[in-house]
């Protein structure tokens, strides 16, 4: 079989499945989308508290630019002559309001998460992920000589007969999570996560807050300042490319620690810098971080009435976030509804395996901050 006969044959088994994926290009207009004279609200966003709608934030913030802030590129790694003034700034202030020692500023939250976990562990680590950690947490660890052993979906009596079992096999071991898991939407317990972390020796905590922060929490840090353990997490990681509206992730941790990701971090060290016009605007939001509680507000006002809906009509509970999905089990069945909502002017897609479970195939509902509410009222009437 030819190169060009086994990427056909790949395609139709997909298409045969019903796992084909394919791109969709789109006009954005605040929570519109539009194309060849169609017109959606756009319910599978990232964009949780609506910042790409408020235009006079960004007026704000191109007001307040300066020259040197705006350059459209670093044009190397942050190791050659990549590193900018505004990405020092943008870490001292990440240490800052969550306070913590160190922060680390990388390209994506794929490449925070393919790096660091392949970087930090080795022969001598135990890894013990959730079951429904994120693919790039899993590539991450692909990586890397470490053990890794996959506990039940946040199931704590599991993951510690894991590390009562093992954890005297190996010089360290790491817990690793999500805080909201970008699937089902529901919450890891990260107080229990930290009590356990704290009974057994040489034992870190590695959280992904890329759904929560700028949702959760008093100030909009996410589920760790939420349940009130910032301080106890070892490896704190997140986006800046969803409720933030910008572009990046991060890391929260020590001195130590980030001296170390300097050093080993393969992702980091051979990579272009991200441009200091990103890293001024995501420090233009953080500063504003705390006083966008009316945008979470409405959003958790949303999205308890969406999840109310969901209980009623699918008697599903799966969700305790902003990310509700609606599992409908087949790939034709997801299909089927996503395609309903479509015609019906809701943009809201399937979602099938290899992503989630087979037989677990699912409309993803992704609520922002602005949806308006004709289109919310329309979602509810149906589904």
């Amino acid at each position: 079989m030819s190169w060009q006969q086994h990427f056909v044959a790949a395609q139709e088994k997909q298409r045969e499945q019903g796992t084909l994926r394919q791109l969709n290009s789109f006009e954005h207009h605040d929570t519109q989308l539009r194309r060849h004279g169609q017109q959606w609200c756009n319910l599978a966003s990232n964009d949780y508290l609506g910042l790409a709608s408020d235009h006079s934030l960004k007026q704000q913030f191109y007001a307040q630019l300066n020259e040197v802030d705006s350059a459209l590129s670093a044009s190397s790694s942050r190791l050659l002559t990549g590193s900018f003034s505004t990405h020092a700034a943008l870490e001292q202030i990440l240490a800052t309001v969550f306070g913590r020692e160190a922060a680390l500023v990388f390209g994506s939250g794929y490449h925070m998460n393919l790096g660091i976990l392949s970087a930090i562990t080795d022969k001598q680590t135990l890894v013990l992920a959730d079951k429904l950690v994120h693919a790039s947490m899993i590539d991450g660890l692909r990586l890397s000589p470490a053990k890794l052993l996959r506990y039940k979906h946040n199931d704590l009596q599991h993951l510690e007969q894991l590390l009562e079992a093992h954890h005297n096999d190996y010089a360290r071991v790491l817990i690793v999570t999500e805080s909201i898991f970008s699937m089902d939407g529901d919450l890891a317990d990260l107080p229990a996560l930290v009590q356990l972390k704290q009974r057994y020796p040489h034992v870190a905590l590695y959280v992904d807050e890329a759904h929560a922060v700028g949702v959760r929490g008093e100030t909009g840090l996410g589920c760790a300042e939420e349940q009130q353990c910032v301080q106890e997490i070892d490896f704190l990681v997140g986006t800046f490319g969803k409720a933030l509206h910008s572009v990046g992730g991060y890391v929260l941790c020590s001195q130590v620690v980030r001296d170390f990701l300097i050093n080993h971090m393969r992702p980091f060290i051979f990579s272009t810098a991200l441009p200091p016009l990103n890293m001024a605007w995501t420090h233009f939001v953080l500063q504003r971080m705390a006083s966008l509680q009316d945008r979470r507000d409405r959003l958790n006002h949303l999205t308890l009435r969406l999840r109310e809906r969901v209980a009623q009509q699918y008697d599903q509970h799966l969700s305790a976030s902003h990310i509700v999905p609606v599992v409908l089990g087949s790939n034709e069945a997801a299909l089927d509804k996503a395609r309903q909502l479509q015609e019906q002017g809701l943009w809201v897609m399937a979602v099938r395996p290899p992503t989630v479970p087979v037989n677990q195939a699912r409309l993803r509902i992704s609520l922002t901050a602005d949806v308006p509410d004709a289109d919310f009222d329309r979602l509810l009437a149906c589904l």
